[in-house]
């Protein structure tokens, strides 16, 4: 399954031997694994209803090994991609296809109800190591994190954020919710409504709802009975684009404040919609780390569009897994795991998306790191969570969204 071999003594051995044409692969396919430096899978949905950000993510995942195969680094590093499809049971399969490789660290998955099926069947039995990017359902915070973590901040964190920019700054002090029927809808939802409530505000109305329905008029009709202040909805854009099409279509749309959270975030929205949707605010984690230009400027370069909702945190998450793979003794889950928070958290040299090459070498030498990466500073607590989170405001218009503003908690 994993790797067992000396990696310290080996990789300084590359090093000192100035081996410089080693190649970086860049795994597509099964193979048997066992020759590579670092073997980080990316379990990213490409399909399903997080297809449309879903494939961003992967590719800023892979992000930091076609950086360093650019960089010419001396060691060869192997990065595979498998889609989840937006399923819990096509996420397990393809994770367990990455273990049955050989893959000692995961990034993945986006879906949180995919996150906790993949870690609960995969993750925790076979002692692998799964940093997602963006998985933020509270319940996640309960789970094993020495084998789970996340780059993205806690929705417990987020329904803070929304209520505050709800009750506080937009002054609105009834609401009803509309989310999605899965651990993330439910999660965010029930944070939202507590921290609404806590504030002052009053929840008329709570309905969960299922994904990819032919029409969501019959829910809507029920949510927006008692003309809320707001309607809060909780999903993913390929729901959101018919959910919006009967809002705008069949109720006065136009006329409520409607607030949605990071998985809607998405610049095709409104043009699916056929409709500005100008009344539609939102919350979404920021990517506000030291590394963030030097992450968008490889992005940018490499795939030719700016980088979406989570993009950045998928970077990190793929970073961190590879210098806590060069800092282990051996290319093995809990080994890996030992050497998460000692390359992320605060002490030692600090290493960032720009300096990423040279922190594999002070890794591999057993040096005292700490990532500081293009979403955040990345400090883990026990739990696996990240210890604060900043989270964008933004809005929309026919061109996509806009970022007017952020929370820091």
């Amino acid at each position: 399954m994993s790797h067992k071999t000396n990696r310290r003594s080996v990789l300084k051995g590359l090093g000192a031997a100035g081996a410089t044409g080693v190649a970086v692969g860049l795994a597509g396919c099964a193979d048997d694994g066992g020759d590579a430096d670092a073997m980080v899978g990316v379990l990213q949905p490409a399909t399903g209803d997080l297809g449309d950000l879903g494939s961003p993510i992967q590719d800023a995942g892979a992000l930091p090994g076609i950086q360093l195969e650019d960089e010419d680094v001396p060691y060869e590093i192997d990065i595979r991609r498998e889609d989840t499809e937006t399923e819990p049971e096509v996420g397990i399969e393809r994770a367990q296809a990455l273990v049955d490789a050989g893959y000692p660290s995961i990034t993945g998955a986006a879906s949180s109800g995919v996150t906790i099926a993949v870690a609960q069947d995969v993750l925790f039995p076979e002692e692998v190591v799964g940093i997602s990017p963006a998985s933020t359902s509270p319940a996640i915070t309960d789970m094993d994190g020495r084998y789970l973590l996340r780059t993205c901040p806690t929705d417990a964190l987020q329904g803070v954020a929304a209520a505050e920019l709800a009750y506080e700054d937009r002054g609105l002090e009834t609401a009803s919710t509309f989310y999605l029927n899965n651990d993330y809808g439910q999660g965010l939802n029930d944070a939202f409504v507590e921290n609404f409530e806590g504030l002052g505000g009053a929840v008329q109305e709570q309905s969960a709802f299922e994904a990819e329905q032919p029409s969501y008029d019959s829910q809507l009709e029920v949510v927006l009975a008692d003309d809320p202040d707001l309607l809060y909805v909780v999903g993913y854009p390929d729901s959101g684009e018919q959910i919006f099409r009967d809002f705008y279509e069949n109720f006065d749309g136009d006329d409520t404040v409607v607030m949605v959270a990071d998985g809607m975030q998405s610049n095709s929205l409104p043009g699916d919609v056929d409709n500005p949707m100008s009344n539609v605010i939102g919350t979404a984690p920021a990517a506000a780390g030291p590394g963030r230009d030097t992450f968008d400027q490889l992005y940018d370069a490499e795939f030719g569009r700016d980088p979406g909702v989570f993009t950045a945190q998928a970077y990190d998450a793929t970073a961190v897994h590879l210098l806590a793979q060069f800092r282990a003794d051996e290319l093995a889950g809990p080994a890996v795991s030992d050497q998460v928070r000692e390359v992320a958290n605060p002490g030692g040299e600090v290493v960032t998306p720009s300096t990423l090459a040279d922190g594999l070498d002070l890794a591999a030498d057993g040096e005292e790191i700490q990532y500081q990466g293009a979403s955040s500073a990345i400090v883990f607590d026990d739990n696996g969570d990240l210890d604060a989170g900043v989270f964008d405001v933004f809005e929309f218009d026919m061109d996509g969204f806009t970022v007017t503003g952020q929370f820091e908690l």
